[in-house]
Formats: structure tokens, sequence, C-alpha cells
């Protein structure tokens, strides 16, 4: 009998760590690319933002129609000249390593966004003055000037909040060990490999979080990521290929999620970082034809079988910010050809042209490629890892860049910071002082209709200038197997994971 009751308890046991081992759940998530730094104030990659989805949560946050609704703050107030916001903050949040997100904390994170040296946030919030404790779950944003964009700032990274413990014990090294107020935990990095999270116990909305683990894959090849989520691999994977919609719809283990992204794919012109001087940089007239070369429809239907939206500005053509009187033009050789020999350059015109690894990055390269020689361009595709493109960018090592941005919901997110003089992601150095002012004048003012009169005629600037040649806007793609319920998919690209549930 003792040895029957042993085997019982053992058969027990068993079944009792089968069990837990079945409740411990893990959401496998396959991207596209490694991101840079995991640190809000200094990371720049779409790819990164995904990430920060997981384990950084933000002031405010955007719904499905992209309206701005509370996450971290409850409440915001703005003073009537515009100069004061006061920001009420969620009470009973804390960061992952068990400190108060209180008022105090909030100013340690917006001024560390605002002075750390390298921060790319700095100029998404260069009007705030600086930020009042009022009580402790009351901030007030003092402003140099009203400053139109900020909420919808602040729903991105600039709004995401780190421990002020966990940075200061870190300093720039806070990134190889994040501490947010997020859903999940950081447990590890392997560079090139995997990001691990874990629950968060005393995250403020646990009753929301019903997946005990969240992984990251860096698979850069888009048809490997695929096969992964088809074998069961993965869980889930973003940039699906437009080529590949109809082998995902068509597979009943599967779903896909899509929205309009609210950015653009563009090619960054080194106007004044070339260190060769070459004639791209040196005169408008040969980027016009550059732009004059390329025929956007025919890469939207060669490469995306037509599911993207050919563009030429910042917003897509049915954003309400989009410039009507700048229409996408049609390609034209001759006049492209004629602009060039006005330019006095000397043909071909050599052009090193970086483009990020990636199936579908490289195939509009070389569409591109093939449409600017018929002109007069030899474009020398230089094919590179993400992350290191975006070093090589920085230091103006290139004469274009073929880089996409994934887009916020207020046009200055899309403009700004590439476009305004000094800005931190201005890779080719653009610099006009009238498009400048019209950015500064595009912050002050909250009405639409002065705004979007304000950026047309910056739009009419830009599109003279070519600092970005602009060409599509994506459809974001992002597919999952039917064992993950609950998931929608905003425009703003990222993969939120509150609420989502594994059968």
């Amino acid at each position: 009998m003792k040895i029957l009751r042993l085997a019982a308890t053992a058969v027990a046991l068993l079944f009792s760590l089968q069990a837990a081992a079945q409740a411990q759940t893990t959401l496998r998530i396959g991207l596209a690319e490694d991101p840079d730094i995991l640190d809000p104030t200094l990371a720049r990659t779409y790819v990164g933002r995904i990430v920060f989805g997981a384990f950084c949560d933000k002031l405010f946050d955007i719904d499905e129609k992209l309206n701005i609704v509370p996450q971290l703050a409850l409440s915001h107030e703005t003073s009537a000249d515009g100069k004061e916001v006061t920001i009420k903050l969620r009470p009973n949040v804390k960061f992952q390593d068990g400190e108060p997100l209180d008022a105090e904390a909030a100013k340690f994170s917006l001024e560390r966004h605002l002075t750390m040296q390298g921060s790319f946030r700095k100029p998404e919030l260069t009007a705030l003055d600086h930020v009042d404790v009022v009580d402790p779950l009351t901030i007030k944003l003092v402003l140099k000037t009203p400053y139109s964009p900020l909420i919808a700032q602040l729903t991105d990274r600039a709004g995401m909040m780190v421990s002020p413990k966990a940075a200061k014990e870190e300093g720039d090294k806070f990134g190889l060990h994040p501490v947010c107020a997020g859903p999940y935990k950081f447990v590890e990095r392997v560079q090139q490999d995997r990001m691990v999270f874990e629950k968060f116990a005393d995250y403020w909305n646990k009753d929301n979080i019903f997946i005990d683990r969240v992984v990251f894959l860096p698979i850069v090849d888009a048809t490997v990521r695929l096969a992964n989520l088809k074998s069961g691999g993965l869980d889930l994977i973003e940039r699906v290929l437009a080529t590949d919609i109809k082998d995902v719809r068509a597979d009943p283990k599967l779903v896909l999620a899509t929205a309009p992204e609210l950015g653009y794919l563009g090619l960054t012109i080194n106007v004044n970082n070339d260190k060769n001087k070459g004639p791209l940089s040196q005169s408008e007239k040969v980027r016009q034809a550059l732009d004059l070369s390329i025929d956007r429809e025919a890469i939207n239907q060669v490469v995306f079988n037509g599911e993207f939206t050919p563009g030429n500005q910042w917003v897509s053509p049915t954003h309400p910010y989009y410039q009507t009187a700048f229409p996408v033009r049609g390609r034209d050789i001759a006049k492209a050809k004629a602009l060039l020999k006005e330019s006095g350059a000397a043909l071909p015109i050599s052009v090193d042209y970086i483009v990020p690894k990636g199936a579908e990055a490289e195939a509009v390269a070389q569409v591109v490629q093939s449409m600017a020689a018929e002109a007069g361009f030899d474009l020398k595709i230089r094919v590179i890892e993400f992350a290191t493109s975006l070093k090589q960018a920085q230091a103006g090592e290139f004469q274009a860049y073929q880089i996409n941005w994934s887009g916020r919901i207020d046009p200055d997110g899309n403009s700004y910071v590439f476009l305004h003089s000094g800005a931190p992601l201005n890779d080719g150095k653009y610099s006009n002082p009238e498009a400048d002012k019209l950015f500064e004048a595009a912050r002050l003012v909250s009405d639409p209709a002065q705004r979007k009169a304000i950026y047309e005629k910056l739009t009419g600037i830009v599109l003279n200038d070519e600092p970005i040649i602009y060409l599509y806007h994506r459809k974001l793609l992002i597919a999952h197997t039917t064992r993950l319920e609950g998931y929608k998919q905003l425009p703003d690209g990222l993969v939120r994971v509150v609420g989502l549930k594994l059968r």
C-alpha cells in the first residue's frame, strides 16, 4: 500500500509539474531587425519602439481612431496662453524595480529626455523650459512658447517614464538593464539573438496581462520569419512581405492584421554632410532629376503588389495635413535629363546609396537604381545591417540613404526632426532658414487650418530643395497564429501586449 501511495504521489506530482509548465505562457515575436539601445531617451529605431511597447508605458497612448487617451497620466489641461500644461498622474503605479512613479519621477524622466547627452527626445520636447511638481501626483510642464504637438509627442518615447533610481545607478549603461513602468520587466538581451521579458507582478493594469513571458527574436529574412510562424516557432511576426499576403490569408492557422502606417519611406540626401561633395548634394536640380526619374506607382506594383500608397510628402495623400497643391508627380525622364543638363554635372552621376538589409528594401533599391540609370545616374547600392546603416548615416558616410520612418500622429513628428537645422535625425544636415521659421511657427498654433496653411508653404520649400525624396507609405502587415487572441494593429506600428491571450 505504501508503494502504491508513493506511486500515486509521484504521478500526481508529475501531472502537477506538467500543468505548471503548461501554465507558463510565452509570446514569441519575430522582428525584422535587431533594435538599437533599449533606452527610450537614446533610441531611434522603429523596431525598438515595438520592444518598448512591452515594458515602457507612456504618459498617453492613442486609440484606433488616433484619439489621444490616458495611460500613465489620467488627464491634462493646457493654460489659456498655451504655455503651461498640467498633467495628473495615475495613482499606485510602480516601476519594475518597485520604486513609485510619482510626480518627482515623471519630472526626472522628462528632464532626462530634455538634457541627456545624445538624447533623440530633445527636439520633441524643445519647447519645454522646466517641470514643476504641483503635488505627489501632479506635474506642470512650463513651456518657453506654446507647443501644439506636445501631448502627441508624449504618446511615444518622449512620454515613456524610466526609474530614476535605475537611471542614476546605470548612467549611460541604462539601456543594458532598462527599468520602466510597463507590463513586462527586462530579463536579458543577447545581441542579434533575443530579448526576454517577464510579467511584472505589480503592473498597474496587471488584471489585463495574461501571458507570462515575451521574447523578441530578430530575424532579418522575412521568408524565414514567416516559415517560423507557420511551423509554430513564433506566435507573431512584423513586416510580412506584401507578396506573402495571399499566402498568409490562405493559411487557416494564421491571421493577418493590417493598418495604414503613419510614416513614409524616403531617400534621405546628404545635402550638407557629403565629404565628397557630389552633384547630388550640391545641386537641387540634380535631386529634382532623381525624383523625376522614379515611378512611384511602378515600385508599388512591382515590389508590393499594389498594397502600399505612393507619396511625395511626409504624410500620406489620405492624411488631413497632406498638401493637395503638390500632388504626386509622374515619372518624366525627358525633364529629368533636361535638369541634369542645366545642372552642368558630368554624367553618369555616381551616388553611394545605402540600403538596410532586407528583401523588400533591396528590391525597392534595385527598381530605383534601374529607373535612375535611364536619366543618367549610377546608383551604387550598398546593403548593410540596419543598426550599422543608422550609425553611418549619422556620421555622414552616405550620399543617399533609403530609410523608413514609422510615423507620428502629428505632422510635426514626421518632419521637424528630419528637416530642421541641427535636429538629431537630420542626417543629411539640411538647413534652410525659411523652412526653420515655418517649422517653428507650426508648433505655436493649434488651429488646424492655420497650421495647414503654414505646412503648405513649408511643403513647397522642401519639395523644391529635395533633402528627402518621399516614395511611398506602407501598410502595416502583422501576422500571428490563431492561438493568439485579442490582437489589434494600430497605425503607429506598436505591438501592444496588454489584453493578449495565448490559447
